[in-house]
């Protein structure tokens, strides 16, 4: 016998999370599932810009709640592999927050809210039926369990449940591996540093507890070899530059802490939906340059619930429902991707050793850079 809910929604990272949480509160049957068991640690940059504060104070989670020690971040620092750097300020105070506590932290509101939160659980198929209802069949340790929803919604990152096509099967772009690792006992400066080197970047900035997130994003290519663990990767990374190398002298990587995940690719294109919605990282998946992955993750997951309530509610139809979470979602998020797009490729052209001595001849494009690969607040969180 199925078990029968209003909308499941697969994956739960901040995307999931938080959509589910806003599903509970207007008073959805909501099911959350995940394949692993929380809280766990995510590769992820753990960087919250303003206008992530501003979709969590919207939910009901205060920044300055978060935890003690919770680091501020108010500049940006590149750093080139020839030594050169360009520094902005950032448009607003950044916090640096893991994501161990923040996914930890969203599951309680969701909780609270009445979603219901089901882990170790894998997504084995999922089918559209007649009615335009959902089947998934997930299978939980040895048990099979079958779930019957009148919505489903992908937050299932960039591992798709077996059976769900996408644009980016076909693509023979590059694959890249994410990998990130916590750090104690490096020097901490209230900015997030970014460095590039062979193969991709590494990103550095502080979290709570006095330690430091570090975060990559290494072609698959540039990482064979290197050795088997996260630590033993990013040291390799740091060799092709010299400033990396010497920051990641300073300490040590704390053990557990470390992810990685592969393959990746990085999109050309939203895909706001297949034959369900997506949101975050499901639905795109940022070049690092572009810092605002997750409020690009957070503001997909409001449009989302707002959309999906609405058909819940019966208020639109499934086409509208499709419909229009698409426009909206292109409409918020094409434009931030082909920037952060072209500021990629402009960051790895060869002439990239001449661009800090540019950035100091016109003060301004630096910080244009950075608001140009970010999303606007819309105010949302004060109302």
């Amino acid at each position: 016998m199925a078990v029968e809910t209003d909308v499941i929604v697969i994956g739960a990272g901040v995307s999931g999370t938080s959509c589910a949480l806003q599903l509970a509160r207007q008073g959805h049957r909501t099911l959350l599932l995940d394949r692993q068991h929380f809280p766990r640690h995510k590769t992820c940059g753990e960087f919250l810009s303003p206008e992530t504060k501003e979709m969590l104070e919207y939910l009901g989670i205060r920044h300055d709640r978060l935890a003690i020690g919770t680091s501020i971040m108010d500049h940006a620092m590149i750093i080139m592999p020839h030594g050169g750097a360009i520094t902005a300020p950032l448009p607003g105070q950044a916090y640096g927050f893991s994501r161990y506590e923040l996914d930890r932290l969203l599951q309680q509101h969701a909780m609270r809210a009445g979603a219901d939160i089901v882990t170790g659980t894998t997504v084995t198929h999922i089918r559209q039926l007649a009615d335009q209802r959902y089947e998934v069949d997930a299978k939980q340790g040895n048990e099979r369990v079958r779930y019957v929803a009148r919505a489903v919604i992908g937050a299932h990152g960039t591992k798709k449940p077996r059976g769900v096509a996408s644009a980016d099967d076909e693509r023979d772009d590059p694959v890249y591996v994410g990998l990130k690792s916590h750090f104690q006992g490096v020097t901490l400066h209230p900015r997030v540093e970014l460095y590039f080197c062979e193969g991709g970047y590494v990103g550095i900035s502080p979290i709570e507890s006095g330690r430091v997130n570090v975060a990559a994003l290494l072609t698959l290519k540039s990482v064979q070899g290197s050795g088997k663990s996260v630590p033993e990767i990013l040291r390799s990374a740091s060799h092709t530059n010299k400033r990396l190398a010497d920051r990641m002298a300073e300490g040590e990587p704390v053990p557990g802490t470390q992810v990685s995940i592969a393959p990746l690719r990085l999109s050309d294109l939203p895909e706001p939906w297949s034959q369900y919605p997506h949101i975050g990282d499901a639905m795109m998946m940022l070049p690092p340059l572009c810092g605002d992955g997750m409020s690009v993750a957070l503001r997909s997951s409001r449009l989302c619930a707002d959309w999906t309530g609405k058909y819940l509610d019966g208020d639109i139809h499934f086409d509208e429902w499709k419909n229009q979470y698409s426009l909206e979602a292109n409409a918020a998020f094409t434009q931030l991707l082909r920037r952060a797009r072209r500021i990629q490729s402009l960051a790895f052209a060869r002439t990239n050793r001449f661009y800090p001595a540019i950035a100091r001849m016109i003060p301004g494009l630096a910080t244009y850079l950075v608001k140009a690969t970010r999303l606007s607040e819309t105010g949302i969180g004060t109302r």
